[in-house]
């Protein structure tokens, strides 16, 4: 489980708008394990190999959700609710140093030019882990 707190910002000649979120971030790492059947050739490494190569053995793919909440969100002064999941994949290169990769969907309320409405985002993240 880790929190996340999120801060960006849009900047056109017609608009600014910020937005922060903060959300809990429950992940299940190495969840393919679950596939270590049959015995003599597991599915789980079969599914390692093909997605991870060479790396399969220092791989930890991590599935998540995200609940949380925004600001603003319905109104200029109140906030909204958050809500999606993650797919992703971590390889620890030293102790406490990892470098991330990952896929996020987010849906959630935002104010926007004074209307309250429902947004999404799809993000693609890769970076360095301490």
């Amino acid at each position: 489980m880790r929190t996340v707190y999120q801060y960006y910002s849009h900047h056109t000649p017609t608009f600014v708008t910020d937005q922060h979120s903060l959300f809990l971030n429950p992940r299940w790492n190495n969840f393919i394990d679950v596939l270590d059947f049959p015995r003599t050739r597991p599915i789980n490494r079969i599914i390692r190999h093909v997605l991870f190569g060479p790396l399969e053995e220092r791989a930890v793919p991590y599935v998540g959700t995200l609940i949380g909440g925004t600001l603003p969100g319905r109104s200029d002064a109140s906030p909204g609710y958050l809500y999606g999941g993650q797919v992703g994949v971590r390889f620890p290169v030293a102790r406490g140093f990892s470098v991330d990769m990952g896929l996020q969907y987010t849906r959630f309320e935002i104010d926007f030019k004074g209307t309250s409405d429902l947004s999404q985002q799809w993000l693609f993240t890769i970076g360095v882990r301490l």
